[in-house]
């Protein structure tokens, strides 16, 4: 990794801090985006704690409002000469329904379109750089869900960890799609499982909601085991020519029925387009 360009969101805490810190001790620059400043001025002294001399930057941006997101990406895109890997790992759990200045359900916006208008906005970049790399973050509580197209922002049918596990299955399917459409450009892109990790997911959910989560993360992995995986993915030659796979532990497996669904895949991207304001 040394002198790769490595841009990651949600690495002010929990894995996606140790994936940046551990793919910069292994000789990347990271570019962080992050919302909070306090956090992320302490995640940037961090890195540059692990990797002295190297110029780590980050770039503040709330992923739950579109035109941030494309913010983000437009000034990612013009003050990097090269990109060698994206690492999409923002997401939040939400007790109960709350809808975005665009109109979009919370956990669908953050968990999802997040993941979409970064790598719209970085495409370009990405292969410009091949061989290169993206890497999103899913989880598998996706084998809980399934999409309904009529109703993508659960205003009928809401639950926080149903509609968690409904942006996981995007996340997937988002995978298939962007790998199917990077074919031939030398640019891969893998998602994965992390395993229920120990971080302060969940915290900020509300209710009886972050209460569950918080005891059940007594029986949780570490952020460094639940970052291994990201890890693996960003650097490791082994999957170097690997594409719209997920991945737990390392190894490709096989997530559900629904995460397999290429037509849904197709679909998805085509209403996240639309959604985002931006070409299909």
């Amino acid at each position: 990794m040394k002198g790769k360009v490595v841009v990651i969101t949600g690495a002010t805490s929990g894995i996606g801090q140790v994936a940046a810190e551990t793919l910069a001790g292994m000789g990347a620059r990271i570019v962080q985006v992050a919302r909070d400043q306090s956090r992320g001025e302490a995640a940037l002294a961090r890195l540059r704690q692990r990797a002295p001399g190297v110029a780590h930057t980050i770039h503040y941006a709330d992923l739950s409002q579109l035109s941030q997101m494309k913010q983000a990406a437009a000034q990612i895109a013009a003050s990097e000469t090269r990109i060698d890997v994206l690492i999409n790992n923002a997401g939040a759990l939400f007790s109960s329904r709350q809808v975005t200045e665009d109109g979009l359900e919370l956990t669908f916006a953050l968990n999802h379109m997040s993941y979409f208008v970064l790598t719209h906005g970085l495409r370009e970049r990405l292969v410009a750089s091949s061989p290169a790399r993206v890497v999103n973050t899913s989880s598998d509580a996706h084998k809980r869900a399934g999409l309904d197209f009529s109703d993508l922002q659960s205003a009928r049918d809401y639950s926080g960890f149903k509609v968690y596990g409904r942006s996981k299955l995007c996340n997937i399917l988002f995978t298939r799609e962007l790998a199917r459409r990077l074919a031939g450009t030398g640019v891969t892109a893998n998602c994965l499982h992390p395993g229920f990790v120990a971080t302060r997911f969940g915290d900020q959910s509300g209710g009886a909601l972050s209460f569950g989560v918080r005891a059940a993360k007594l029986f949780a992995i570490s952020p460094e085991k639940g970052a291994e995986t990201i890890v693996y993915l960003a650097s490791s030659p082994d999957v170097a020519a690997v594409s719209g796979e997920y991945f737990y532990q390392c190894r490709a497996t096989t997530p559900t029925r629904e995460a397999q669904d290429d037509d849904a895949a197709r679909r998805l991207w085509v209403e996240t387009a639309k959604l985002a304001g931006l070409d299909a």
